[in-house]
């Protein structure tokens, strides 16, 4: 038995030596390899400090460059007188609210009042209604394609988002008009949305299962928005049951700085816009700068636009020197300007700055970090994200050295609600700009009228502002 035995063991071990090794395919990270890093790691002194601090600190905290903040001060050549700061609490509606700020001076200086403010409310309900009007049509268009196809999956992705564009916020205003903020005030879920857009979009996509099932059996697209339109009376019940109806008229009336009370009238929010705003909103163009493609051409994002008979994003890409002269000529002309940028990079909501390296991460990890512009919309690392506007500049021999920017995160944060956000920044950080034609080269106007270069919705520069 014993025999037996011992010449079992040599005959199995003569069989494992004689299988190919079972190697680790290339590319894999090996024991090997980590027992090398293992090896060339040191926990010098430097290491061992940032081990110590980044544990029990906030990296930011650790990272802010001291000297940015020593040479930082808030004096501008010029400013655009501002009354008021807006909130967009917790919801993705900067867009929104930066659209309506460069708006409500107008109202303030006609009525001559100390404050005034848009209902932000009324247009985000319609803004979750024609996205969910957009959404539904989109599943009935595409209800032959495969679930997995890449243009259904952008759409199934996000249902009825709070971000947008300039161009959303002109898409509803010319169907829906404004009103003032007191005609339909903020609500928990307006300020709140997350939960709100949770259970919205778990309703469309129950609806969007139950179009792409009809069209399986043989309905036709007449009979799908016949549904379509139930759906979508569904979806302004819960949307009213969150944020109000907004009103078809309404009364107004307002007191100026001098205490004079105006008559109370009668307005439809199309007609109120009108008599008090009165902005040819086509008078506002779409500039953009982005490296990782072709200036001087003009640009559309399909599948981009809220409002399904409205537009998509589209834009003239120009070089950054451009962007920012025709910025500065809109800002010294005292006309705000919408902007949208990568707010997640080197901005400090405490101090209120947006400034090049004011952290310093590099130096705390002892790693390189540099990416171009392009390289870092490519890859990814950066889109814009946020939007703001611009009220003042700081010239200095002839040139911006930084911008003022009213934000719409409250007076609490940043220097009372606003920003300096310094020329360098504007740079790498700042990709799209909404201003007035006349601010605008010629040669750049004619930019636009290019058959448009038409995007993928996935395009990495572009992800809703929020």
């Amino acid at each position: 038995m014993k025999r037996y035995l011992k010449f079992s063991i040599v005959c199995a071990a003569a069989f494992i030596l004689s299988v190919p090794s079972l190697a680790a395919p290339q590319g894999a990270l090996t024991a090997e390899a980590i027992e090398q890093m293992r090896q060339t790691f040191k926990m010098d002194a430097h290491t061992r400090a940032m081990y110590n601090s980044i544990t029990n600190n906030d990296i930011n905290g650790l990272a802010l460059n001291r000297r940015i903040l020593q040479q930082h001060n808030e004096v501008f050549s010029h400013k655009i007188e501002t009354k008021g700061v807006t909130d967009q609490k917790k919801s993705g509606r900067c867009w929104l609210f930066a659209g309506l700020n460069i708006m409500r001076p107008i109202v303030i200086k006609k009525c001559k009042l100390k404050d005034f403010e848009f209902s932000q409310n009324y247009l985000a309900f319609w803004d979750k209604m024609e996205k969910a009007n957009c959404f539904l049509e989109r599943v009935i268009e595409f209800a032959g394609r495969d679930i997995m196809d890449r243009e259904l999956e952008i759409i199934l992705r996000q249902p009825i988002p709070d971000g947008g564009y300039w161009e959303s916020v002109v898409n509803l205003i010319e169907k829906y008009g404004a009103v003032p903020k007191n005609v339909m005030p903020e609500t928990n879920s307006s300020e709140n949305t997350s939960l709100m857009n949770a259970l919205l979009a778990r309703k469309l996509r129950a609806d969007a299962a139950l179009l792409r099932k009809m069209h399986q059996d043989g309905k036709s697209a007449e009979e799908l928005r016949q549904a379509k339109a139930g759906m979508l009376t569904e979806t302004y019940k819960m949307l009213v049951m969150n944020l109000g109806e907004p009103p078809a008229e309404f009364q107004w009336r307002f007191e100026d700085v001098n205490s004079v009370v105006s008559p109370m009238e009668t307005y439809t929010p199309k007609g109120f816009y009108e008599k008090f705003v009165g902005a040819g909103l086509k008078e506002y163009v779409d500039l953009f700068n982005d490296p990782s493609k072709e200036y001087g051409r003009h640009y559309q994002l399909s599948l981009s636009k809220n409002v399904y008979d409205g537009d998509d994003v589209h834009f003239a890409n120009i070089k950054i020197e451009t962007l920012k002269d025709i910025a500065a000529k809109s800002v010294l002309g005292d006309e705000r300007l919408w902007f949208a940028c990568d707010v997640g990079k080197d901005q400090s909501k405490e101090h209120g700055i947006m400034a090049m390296d004011l952290y310093d991460y590099d130096s705390i990890y002892e790693v390189r970090m540099d990416m171009t512009k392009a390289q870092r919309a490519l890859f990814r690392e950066s889109v814009p994200n946020h939007a703001m506007a611009f009220i003042g500049v700081d010239v200095q021999e002839g040139r911006p050295v930084k911008w003022l920017v009213e934000n719409s995160w409250g007076k609490e944060k940043g220097s009372e609600g606003r920003w300096t956000l310094y020329d360098t920044w504007f740079d790498v950080n700042v990709y799209s700009i909404i201003v007035k034609k006349k601010y605008v080269p010629e040669e750049v106007l004619k930019i636009l009228e290019q058959p448009p270069v038409v995007l993928p919705p996935w395009d990495p520069m572009f992800a809703l502002v929020q």
